[in-house]
Formats: C-alpha cells, structure tokens, sequence
C-alpha cells in the first residue's frame, strides 16, 4: 500500500493542468475583450477593424456584457467626479454673470470706439475705394495689352499672308499660313477673329494651291516654247565635246531689223539690213536652267508636298509632261524637204529630255529613272517610225509639166542630189542627236541600229540619182576610140581609168584609146558614188571591216542593179547602131577588168585589210560580163538585121534560061558590108569575132535556102538555080577569105554545106550518087534532105512544063531529061513514103 501512493498523488497532479488550460482560456478571452473595447475608447479614426475582430469572435454576447459594465463603470466615475466638483460649478457660473456684466460694459465702449473710429475712417475708405477703381483699371488695361500683345502677331502675320498672296510668292505664303493656323491662332483662341481667320484658312490654302497650279501651267508653257533653244543649246555643247561641228546643230534664222523712218528732206528709206543670229550666237554659253525658270515645278512640288497632294501634282505632271513629248515627237509637215524642219524636230525633242534629266537631278520622286526610261523607250519608237517613213519620202517624183526629156531628167536628178545631200545631213544630226542623249544616260542602240537602215535607203537614192548620171554618159558618149591629140588629154584620160600600155604610150601623137569616153566617165562616177558612201558611214563607230563590207554591198548594188540596168536599156534601144554595139561590147571588156582597182580603192579609204576573210567581193565583174554577153547578142541580132535588109533586096527570076555569069549585085553588096564591119572587129575578143562572122554565114545561108525553097516559088530553071549558085559561091568565097583573124581552118565555110550539096546534085545531076548512097552516113549528099530535093525536082519539072506549053517541039534530051526527072521523083517519093 506503500507503494500505490505515490502513483495516487502524480494522478492529481495531472489533473491541476487541465483545470488550469481552461481558466487560462477564459482568461484570454476576457484579455481580448478588454484588448478591443480599450481600442474603441482611445481609437480616433475609423472602427472598422476592431468591429470586424468582434463580429469575427465567437462571444459576441459576453463582449456584449463586458461592453455594458465598462460603460456603466463609465457612468458610475462621471457621476462621483460631478459631485466632487459640484461646488466649484456654482462658483463657476457666480463668476460667467459678473464676467457678463463686464462685457457688457465693454461691448458699449467698443460700440462707441467703433462709431469714433468709422467717422474717422470715411476719408480713408473713400481713397480706399478710388485705389480699388484705379487697381480695377490698371487690372484692365494690363489684360488689354496682354491680348494687344497676343493678337498684335496674329494680325500682323495675317497681313504678310495677305501681301505674300498678292505678290504670288506662294511658298512663303503657305509657310506663313501653318504658323498662323498651328503657332499664332490658338493663342487667341477665345477671340471671335479667330473663328473668321481659321474659317478663311482653307479658302487660302485652296487659293495657293490652284495659284501654284496655274504657276505651274505657265512654266510647262514656257517649257514648251523654250524646249527647242534648250535642245539646240545642248546638241551644240555635245557637238563640241564629240569633235564634230557645232553648226550641224544650229538653225539658220536671219532676223530683220525694222526699216527706219523716211528721210524727212528727201523721203528715201535705208535699205534694211539683214542680221544673221549665227553670226553673233550670243546664248553659246547657255544651260537648260539658265533659258527656264524651274522655280514654279519646286514651289508648286512643295506646296502640294506640305498640303498633302504629292501623288496628285506628280500625276498630273507627268500626264502633261507626255501630252508635250507628243507634241514634240509629232513632226512638222513637210519635214522632209527642209533641214531646218528636221533639226526643229530634233531639237524639241532634246530639249524635252534634257528639262526632264534636270527635274530628275533637282527634286525627289517627281520624276524617276524608271518614269524616264519608260518615256525614253516610248520616245525611240515614235522617232524611228518617224524617221523610217520620212526616209522612203525624201525624193518625190519630178514635176511632168516640163516639155523636154532633158528638162526631165535634170529636174529627176537635182532633186536626188538635194535628197540625198539633205538624208546625209539628217544623219549627222541622228548622229548627233544620238551624242546628246547618250551624255545623258539615255540608250541609243536601236537608233544607232536605224542609222544602218537608212544607210541602205541613202545607197537606194544614190542609186536613183546614179540612174541619170550614167544616162548622161552615155548620152554624150560618142562611142568611138578616144583620140588624144595632145599630151594633156592623154594624161587626163590616164588619171581617170588606170589604162596602161606600153605601146600607147610610146607611140606617137595622136594617140588612140580601144575604148570610148563612157569608160573613164564611169569610172569615176562609181568611185564618187563609193566617196558619197563613205561619208554616210562616218561617225557610225563601225570597225574598218563593217564600213569596208557596207560599202562593198552598195557598190554590188551598183554595180550589178544600177549600172547594169543602165548599161541593158542602152544596149536594147533600137536606135543604136552595129559599130556603136561592137564599140559598148568592147569597153565591157576594160569595165570588167576595172573591177580589181575598185575593190582596192575601197580597201584603201576604209582601211580594211584586202585579203580580210570577211571582206566581201565586187560583182561587177559577172555584170560586166553579164552585160558584154547582152551587147554581143544586140551585136549577132543587129548584124542579121543588116543582113536581112540585103537579102530583102533579092529578086531572083526563077524562070531564067541562063545566069548572068557573076553574083548577083545585092549580095555583092552584102558581102563587101561585112568585109568593112568586120574589119571594125579588130578590138573585139577573137571569140566575139568569130562568133559573129559565123552567125552571120549561118543566117545567110538559112536565108538563102529558105529563097530556094520557098513554096510561093513553083517553077524554076537550071539557069536560075545556076544563077543562084554562083551567089552562093560569092559567099564561099568571102568565108574562105579570113574576115576575121585565124579564120580560115574552113568552119566559115561549113555554114554553107547543105547549100553546097544541094546545088551540086542539080548542078551535076548526080541522082545515081544520091541514091545509090541514100542513108549511108559517107554519103557524097548527106546534108540534102529527100523533102528538100523533092521540091525542087517538082519546080523543076512544072519549069520544064511550062518551057513545053511555049515551044512545041522539044529536042530529045529535054524529053529524056524530064523523063528522068519523073522517075527521080517517083524514086524519092517512094523512098519518102518507107520512110514515113
């Protein structure tokens, strides 16, 4: 039992803490209380937060207790202290009531000070009064002159608005016009001026902007009158920077001074002198912005930059801008008959992109490169349709009114020389032209690339003006030899066709050419066509070879088109003769050996090397020839002709008993002609010679038996046929006779072999022969056809018919000879019709 005790005693000592945890709980609830109800006595400010820490407890009832006995301790500690010092209150308020007499009193003699002291203080007041007035006064007049001070600017930069606007100084007018609306305005805002100033500002701007707009309408008019000095202007600095001749750019325009006033004693008036502007060129020196005022184009630019109208004014800008590139680019009427008409034309449109280059350099986006090149490419088209259709117009027709050939033909070739002296001149200024806007970055391949095409339209005029130049040659060209007489001529006619012979030159004078004059004449009519060539090719930057290669196709145009026409219708006219032909056909021979010295004539002037590859070659040579060959022709065909006009004259009588005895006289006649013209033959190759004299033969001897066979003829004699072979053996004999040199190896001769054999076999009446041999190709009468012996057997025979109708005894070879006749007749007709 000892022992239990001691755990007895540490079980209630376990139970004194719990009973403690609770006291100390409530113990700090009340703490809490009194906590809050102490914050709510001394607190000044705002509750809220001790309320909330109330209502968030849990004994809000006791709180509520705890409150209701503070409040009542409160009320029990005003009521002791009250009747602690209820004593002191009684004596308190004794002593308020005497107080209270005492202020009374005062407040009688405070009254009366107050009456003593406004009586004395009325002249005070009144001052006070008039200071106030004075003060209000001075108040006034100092925010007078402080909206005096604010509206003073506002007028007076409405008035230098005002005067800038009449003066047309418009930029400076709108810069004004912002700091009146943005700077000045506002600061008098309240005034009723205001609203009228800021009401008109609109009216204003709208006024600048359409004032810059006429400014602007009157430079683009200006611009337009000024564009073409502008241009000439700077063709001429670009002349001058090339090395090329600055007149090539001017326009001759002569200025007449008024005539002065009539002599008053005598009443004659001074003749007016004449003042050539090129003379005294006095704006060489001369810029575009020195000619134009750009001003308006950066007023307006500006005006409408800062009025927000950029985009516009740049549209409307360059719509007008184009509207006179049109203008420019349109040529003047009858551009092709005058140069000045053509340097205008260039110079319009010069100064066009020249204007436009410096508004592109002076000012930011109005115009731009790309804006530039889309005009300039629009531009070189217009100018090459331009260029290339005035081109085909440069030569007109010549005027028919005339009644002469001459008057023609001179006319037709003054009017190629002024058209091709004025495309040549137009080519410079192409090519100047060229210079010019090149300097101002502008491409110029594709007019540089239409310089070459009216290159071949400035060779096809030359042609044409070379077509009256050849015909005047050979209309002056006797077409004999050249006879010298003196050394002189023999010298001039050696400087103008490279002609050498030794034997020439040392024979004595008179001296004589194998050609005619047309030969040297030509000769140098197509190097001056070759030397008007080369001045179209000049200032072209074309290498040697391009230059040589041009010039070599316009001298194959020449040569093989030009000339060659020239020298075919020459030799086709009717009324030329049989020497002049053999004459034409031998100065073929000298132009074709020309033909070497013109391919290094062109060699030299163009530099080319002569043996180039791409060097083309001369056609003169084959045209010559081409031509020689026609002329040999005109030559065999002139020749028969003459023939002919002999043969004409035969008149054989077919019913002769006997000849004559010797040839008839026109075929005597006929073979001394060829004797004299083929003696005129000397000069002509042997070929030609031979040829001719062998056509000749030919065509008499098919003349001659188309005589013998003819069918009008139907009866003949052997003394007719006698007689007509002893003409054909005037004819052998002239074949044997050598006309031409190396003639005799018996060709001439063979002309007249189925004559020959025909004649023979009647003559000698060698029918068993022919017969005998008929068909074998040895035969002694192969040449004589069975048709041919036919006809003449039935002449014959209807000749003998009409013998025995005259006589009426015939003698007995007669009889056997017709008999004969007859049975050869019925032979061949039988042979005729097997081989049918």
């Amino acid at each position: 039992m000892a022992e239990v005790t001691p755990y007895a005693d540490e079980w209630k000592q376990l139970n004194i803490p719990i009973q403690d945890a609770d006291t100390l709980r409530q113990e700090a609830v009340e703490a809490h209380h009194e906590h809050l109800i102490t914050e709510i006595e001394t607190s000044e400010g705002p509750l809220a937060t001790t309320l909330r820490a109330v209502y968030d407890g849990e004994d809000i009832e006791y709180f509520m207790e705890k409150l209701d006995a503070r409040i009542k301790g409160h009320d029990h500690e005003i009521e002791r202290m009250c009747n602690y010092h209820y004593q002191g209150f009684i004596d308190s308020i004794r002593e308020l009531q005497q107080v209270s007499g005492d202020a009374t009193k005062l407040k009688d003699e405070i009254e009366g000070l107050n009456r003593e002291l406004q009586h004395s203080c009325d002249p005070l007041l009144n001052k006070g009064h008039q200071l106030v007035r004075c003060r209000r006064v001075q108040k006034n007049v100092t925010l007078a002159i402080e909206s005096l001070t604010h509206c003073l600017p506002v007028l007076e930069m409405y008035g230098k608005l005002q005067e800038q606007m009449k003066c047309k100084r418009y930029y400076p007018a709108l810069k004004t016009l912002e700091q009146l609306e943005h700077t000045y305005l506002p600061r008098v805002i309240n005034h009723w001026f205001s609203q009228t100033m800021a009401e008109a500002i609109p009216r204003l701007r709208q006024r600048i902007k359409e004032a810059s707009m006429t400014e602007l309408k009157d430079f683009l008019e200006s611009i337009r009158k000024h564009s073409a000095k502008i241009g000439e202007v700077a063709m001429k600095h670009a002349a001058e920077q090339n090395n090329m001749d600055p007149q090539i750019a001017r326009k001759k325009i002569k200025s007449r001074r008024a005539p002065p006033p009539p002599n008053p004693f005598t009443g004659e008036v001074e003749a007016v002198i004449e003042v050539n502007n090129d003379v005294e060129y006095k704006e060489e020196e001369l810029s575009a912005q020195d000619l134009v005022d750009f001003s308006p184009v950066y007023r307006c630019l500006h005006i409408y930059s800062l009025l927000g109208d950029k985009e516009k004014f740049e549209t409307y800008y360059r719509a007008q801008r184009w509207k006179q590139a049109r203008l420019s680019l349109q040529p003047p009427p009858n551009m092709h008959e005058s140069l000045d008409l053509f340097k205008k034309y260039f110079h319009d449109i010069v100064g066009f992109f020249v204007v436009e280059d410096h508004i592109l350099h002076t000012t930011h986006g109005l115009v731009t490169r790309s804006h530039m090149d889309e005009l300039w490419e629009k531009a070189v088209e217009k100018l090459c349709a331009t260029l290339r259709s005035t081109s085909f117009t440069f030569q007109e027709k010549p005027d028919n009114s005339g009644d002469a050939n001459s008057m023609k033909e001179l006319t037709s070739y003054e009017q190629s020389c002024k058209a091709a002296n004025l495309m040549l001149e137009v080519k410079k200024l192409i090519v100047l032209f060229c210079h010019t806007l090149k300097g101002y970055g502008f491409s110029v391949g594709r007019l540089l690339e239409l310089l070459l095409e009216m290159r071949d339209r400035y060779s096809v005029i030359l042609s044409e003006q070379w077509v009256d130049v050849f015909a005047a040659i050979f209309a002056e060209d006797n077409y004999t030899p050249i006879y010298c007489m003196e050394a002189e001529e023999y010298t001039v006619i050696s400087s103008q066709f490279p002609y050498r012979d030794k034997d020439l030159e040392e024979a004595a004078f008179p001296r004589q050419f194998p050609f005619s004059q047309f030969v040297p004449s030509i000769y140098v009519q197509v190097k001056e066509y070759i030397n008007a060539c080369l001045k179209f090719s000049a200032d072209l930057h074309l290498s040697h070879t391009e230059i040589d290669d041009m010039i070599r196709k316009s001298a194959n145009q020449l040569l093989t088109k030009t000339l060659g026409g020239c020298l075919s219708n020459l030799i086709r006219k009717p009324n030329l003769s049989l020497l002049q032909l053999i004459q034409i056909s031998i100065n073929m021979n000298y132009l074709e050996k020309s033909c070497e010295y013109f391919e290094e004539y062109i060699s030299s002037i163009t530099g080319a090397e002569k043996d180039s590859v791409h060097i083309a070659r001369l056609h003169g040579s084959s045209m010559f020839k081409d031509a020689r060959g026609e002329a040999e022709q005109q030559i065999y065909q002139q020749l028969n002709l003459k023939i002919d006009e002999f043969l004409d004259l035969a008149s054989y009588d077919w019913t002769i008993s006997e000849s004559k005895g010797q040839a008839s006289s026109y075929l005597m006649d006929l073979v001394a002609f060829l004797q004299s013209t083929f003696m005129s033959f000397t000069n002509l190759p042997e070929k030609v010679a031979k040829t001719a004299c062998m056509s000749a033969c030919q065509h008499i001897a098919s003349r001659l038996m188309a005589l013998l066979v003819d069918n009008d003829i139907r009866q003949m004699t052997m003394g007719a046929l006698q007689q007509f072979n002893l003409d054909v053996m005037q004819c052998e004999h002239f074949a044997a006779s050598e006309p031409v040199p190396d003639s005799n190896d018996g060709t001439l001769q063979m002309a007249f072999t189925d004559l020959r054999q025909l004649l023979d076999l009647f003559i000698n009446w060698d029918w068993s022969v022919y017969l005998a041999d008929f068909g074998k190709q040895q035969s002694r009468y192969l040449r004589v056809p069975r048709h041919t012996a036919i006809s003449l057997l039935e002449k014959l025979n209807n000749g003998d018919k009409k013998k025995n109708n005259l006589f009426a005894s015939l003698k007995k070879n007669e009889r056997d000879k017709k008999k004969l006749i007859e049975t050869v007749l019925k032979q061949l007709k039988i042979l005729e019709n097997g081989a049918a």
